[in-house]
């Protein structure tokens, strides 16, 4: 028979980042642990909120299931002597595993006979189970940041006060710190502050909500959702749509409720992004617009309790966000004392990294690198591209920037624009930050994708010729997305850029700041963006398309993502994986082939003669197509020699006693690997 499990770790509040990463590891934890534990369950389901995580197993069987276990030990040759004694290692392994040595058993494997023992386990209570499963889960929820608390050894996110534990409705003993679980819970610290007794989940969702708890991220996003287009109809404009916001609220509140304030319509004439930033990120406040989509002098707030006079919070939100902008406005004005063109100087004074030299320094090397791509895809704009690689890092000594850094590249921007400078130059120092997260905006113009892409390369190949190179999961200089923004801007352009090219060329302006091996470096850098394209290109087709193409080359990103789509378009032929049999057993046959040419006067079967005047057939429209970049029609062609490579392997002997038959069928077959590699490696595709 089957019973729930209910977990609640009560605690002081979590800060609203450490909380879906917190609900998603709990999940994988008791995942694994019931796995082990061989004790099946229907679903598991998590919730959190600022001060407590939750986690319920519907559906878990009540005991293990009895289990045969099989341990391997030695090999039989060590296992036993000459005479067939059990050897001193068959005597350690019988001890080791609690059985006498008489009762092991030789089993056979892929290497050979083994002696193993075999236990009979009987199974356990899942309640029993559970008093040690829960205390290693709560211990095991990974954070960013922990913390000790009182004089106790052991560390959560935050202080927890109360657990409770539940296997169908009975408590599950167990500690944790100072904190014995029970069957308590605790409403709203301040619109509830009392113990409640829970049952189960349905039960314990039930009594949150009647002490003011929504314990249920999704149902509280909806309610924010819900409340501030209400609240914006109310004061005749609608919401900023900002969904990463809305996440990050829902988890700063247990009760949402949503209330309207205003600031002075004169903090309008301060650009839009830097009201929106300093709202959002500084106090997750939601933007409102008109109906032209203009931002009003308004704001939306989410409070965590439902308050008597919403007037008081009200007013105390305008204050604090009025000293925000009045900052805001203050730099702003300021800053356009002195034009950007004048702050570059000063970027001589400012240290991007001591290896690496001054920001003036990275400027000049990737100012000289965006002309070497304009030079290539758009010479026309090489002079704007310069002028904004000149400008577009002065806007980081600039007031306003220093006390809001989320607006670096924008303030760059209307800075430009107030100092009258070239507007396709002003968007270029706003768009050369982008894209700013994964699947974000990418440049739109050339001018823009010219300096971004040159100066995210400098900051990569200047950090691998230091040895500041991303290990695990450190990568403080942001180096992977970095990658990622180059190959992706360079596929949304269709920039067909020799990769090792362009490194090289960062590189060569590097010459005097580096600290390794130029050959190194550059095979760490061009590894580096391998694994982040292979990476990318396998969340969008198959694995083995990806591996196949990228084995063969993947200097021109471009040209490789189009030959990774034709391909995977490819493997959805219904006659795929005969063909993909065939084609691989012609690879695996000639390895590294040989380069003798065919001679048809070696021939011995009709077989031999087929496959030559096919593959003489379809050489040069597979060559054409390749080099029209019409890789579905390449591989179409190539699907026409399934037939006669069939017939090939079956009337031909491939290695014949005269070595110069067996050459020649080699050569032949290398014809044909040959015009697959121009494509892909065919032997690294699955059937």
């Amino acid at each position: 028979m089957a019973k729930d499990l209910f977990l609640e770790i009560g605690c002081e509040e979590i800060p609203a980042g450490f909380i879906p990463k917190a609900m998603a590891d709990m999940e994988t934890i008791i995942r694994r642990e019931l796995e082990n534990a061989r004790l099946e369950f229907a679903e598991i389901v998590t919730m959190g909120t600022p001060r407590r995580l939750v986690l319920a197993v519907n559906g878990l069987n009540e005991r293990q299931p009895d289990a045969e276990l099989t341990a391997m030990g030695p090999a039989k040759n060590v296992a036993y002597d000459a005479d067939g004694n059990p050897t001193k290692a068959a005597q350690g392994f019988a001890r080791g595993q609690g059985v006498d040595v008489n009762d092991l058993k030789l089993v056979m494997t892929e290497k050979g006979e083994y002696l193993a023992a075999v236990k009979s386990e009987i199974g356990r209570e899942t309640a029993e189970l559970l008093t040690e499963m829960l205390p290693r889960l709560v211990n095991a929820i990974p954070f960013k940041k922990s913390m000790r608390w009182s004089d106790l050894e052991v560390r959560f996110a935050r202080p927890i006060h109360w657990i409770v534990a539940l296997y169908g409705g009975s408590v599950v003993p167990f500690g944790f710190g100072n904190i014995v679980s029970g069957s308590t819970s605790r409403g709203h610290r301040f619109m509830a502050n009392s113990t409640f007794p829970v049952r189960d989940l349905a039960h314990y969702l039930e009594e949150c909500e009647r002490h003011f708890v929504i314990p249920n991220p999704a149902k509280r996003q909806e309610i924010i959702r819900a409340e501030i287009a209400r609240v914006a109809k109310l004061a005749g404009g609608s919401v900023l749509e900002d969904e990463a916001l809305l996440e990050q609220v829902s988890f700063l509140v247990e009760y949402p409720s949503a209330v309207h304030g205003t600031f002075s319509p004169d903090f309008l004439a301060v650009p839009r992004e830097v009201l929106i930033t300093s709202m959002r990120e500084h106090q997750r406040y939601f933007s409102l617009v008109d109906a032209a989509g203009k931002l009003m002098p308004g704001f939306i707030t989410i409070n965590n309790t439902l308050t008597e006079d919403p007037s008081v919070v009200v007013k105390g939100n305008e204050r604090v966000l009025r000293a925000r902008l009045s900052d805001a406005r203050f730099f702003f004005v300021e800053d356009q004392k002195q034009t950007l063109e004048s702050r570059v100087e000063l970027l001589k004074s400012v240290v991007y990294q001591a290896k690496l030299g001054t920001s003036y320094e990275k400027m000049e090397r990737f100012r000289s690198l965006s002309g070497f791509l304009a030079a290539k895809f758009n010479p026309a704009v090489a002079e704007k591209a310069a002028r904004a690689a000149t400008l577009c890092k002065a806007d980081l000594v600039t007031g306003m920037v220093g006390e809001f850094p989320e607006v670096q590249g924008i303030m760059g921007r209307e800075y430009a624009l107030h100092d009258g400078e070239d507007r396709e130059v002003a968007a270029a120092i706003a768009e050369h930050y982008l894209p700013t997260q994964a699947g974000g905006e990418l440049p739109a113009s050339d001018i823009g994708a010219f300096v971004s892409l040159a100066d995210k390369m400098d900051t990569i190949c200047g950090c691998f010729s230091v040895g500041l190179i991303p290990t695990g999961s450190a990568d403080p200089y942001a180096l992977r997305r970095s990658a990622l923004g180059i190959i992706n801007i360079i596929l949304d352009k269709g920039y067909r850029v020799s990769l090792a090219e362009f490194v090289g060329a960062s590189l060569d302006l590097l010459a005097a700041k580096m600290t390794r091996k130029r050959d190194e470096v550059e095979r760490d850098v061009l590894e580096f963006f391998k694994v982040r394209f292979v990476n990318l290109m396998a969340d969008r087709y198959a694995s083995d398309a990806v591996d196949a193409v990228v084995a063969v080359a993947c200097d021109d990103l471009v040209d490789a993502g189009a030959k990774i789509a034709a391909l995977a378009e490819f493997r959805n032929r219904e006659d795929f994986a005969p063909l993909a049999v065939a084609f691989k057993r012609v690879v695996n046959i000639v390895k590294e082939g040989v380069d003798t040419p065919v001679a048809e006067a070696l021939f011995q079967d009709p077989a031999e003669g087929a496959l030559f005047a096919a593959l003489g057939a379809v050489s040069g429209k597979v060559d054409a197509a390749v080099a029209s970049g019409a890789y579905t029609e390449a591989l179409a062609q190539i699907a026409t020699l399934k037939e006669s490579v069939d017939l090939f392997f079956d009337k031909v002997m491939v290695m014949a006693e005269d070595e110069r038959v067996r050459m020649n069928r080699l050569a032949l077959l290398t014809g044909i690997a040959r015009l697959f590699a121009q494509l892909a490696d065919f032997s690294r595709l699955s059937p």
